[in-house]
């Protein structure tokens, strides 16, 4: 079966898994989301994967507009995987409807725990737990990859969180906070260590940050990925003052020039 599989990563989770699923499925061509979203065109695939991290209980901005517009051909086999550092969200079943209102299937939903990047709650999680999760993931894709080999009735399911609790923070805090995403990089700002690298604007995914003066500017189109405050060399770059000494994450295996290709056009 012909696959292809898009991606949005910030800090390597969601890359991650989907190179090691596409490894397991003939080495299907892994394509960044940011890349093409002027013109998504999947029509000459019979399998779909989408992979992307949870955020806010829900799924980046850009991940929703995706999946409004991608081509998809009637009778293709569409997946998502989510990524997660704890609960799993509403993501999966918010696809499935966005997908849904076009007429399109999403046949299965699988979730995975990989170490948490939302540096405004938590700093870095330790090395050891990080180890272990990374082991985890290697292992819960190759579960995916038997469930995406089996026939389609015996493996539809959706990996959620309980839906009263899902239901809960979704609208307590995706459903009314994710209009203000776009306008959140008012939060960040440079510390004076900041020595003008400009790598903060090569990993930005929507290119929403400008060098001026040898200083980021943030240009109000958001994903709040985290991305330019977890890739800093100096880790000068700060969310409000809630991410003050806090540990920085990226994956291990993940470097910050393949983070950078994603908005490559």
């Amino acid at each position: 079966m012909k696959t292809i599989i898009y991606y949005f990563s910030a800090t390597g989770n969601s890359l991650t898994v989907a190179r090691d699923l596409a490894a397991g499925l003939d080495n299907a061509p892994v394509i960044p989301i940011a890349k093409v979203l002027s013109n998504p065109d999947a029509t000459a695939y019979e399998r779909v994967g989408i992979i992307f991290p949870v955020y806010m209980f829900g799924m980046p901005l850009l991940v929703a507009e995706f999946l409004r517009m991608v081509k998809i051909k009637p009778g293709t086999y569409v997946f998502c995987v989510t990524t997660s550092g704890g609960l799993k969200g509403r993501a999966l079943s918010l696809a499935r409807e966005i997908l849904k209102k076009r007429g399109i299937e999403l046949v299965n939903g699988f979730s995975v725990l990989m170490p948490g990047n939302y540096a405004p709650l938590y700093g870095a999680f330790s090395s050891g737990r990080q180890e272990k999760m990374f082991a985890r993931e290697k292992i819960k894709v190759q579960e995916i990859l038997a469930a995406l080999n089996r026939k389609k009735s015996a493996c539809c399911l959706m990996e959620e969180a309980p839906f009263l609790l899902n239901l809960l923070l979704y609208k307590l805090i995706y459903k009314y906070g994710a209009a203000q995403i776009p306008l959140s990089d008012k939060g960040f700002w440079a510390q004076g260590t900041c020595d003008g690298c400009g790598l903060c604007a090569k990993v930005c995914p929507v290119r929403n940050i400008r060098m001026e003066q040898e200083r980021p500017v943030w240009l109000k189109h958001c994903q709040h990925c985290m991305g330019c405050l977890q890739w800093c060399p100096q880790e000068a770059i700060q969310y409000k003052n809630l991410t003050l000494g806090k540990k920085r994450y990226r994956h291990p295996g993940i470097s910050a020039a393949e983070i950078a290709g994603q908005g490559e056009v």
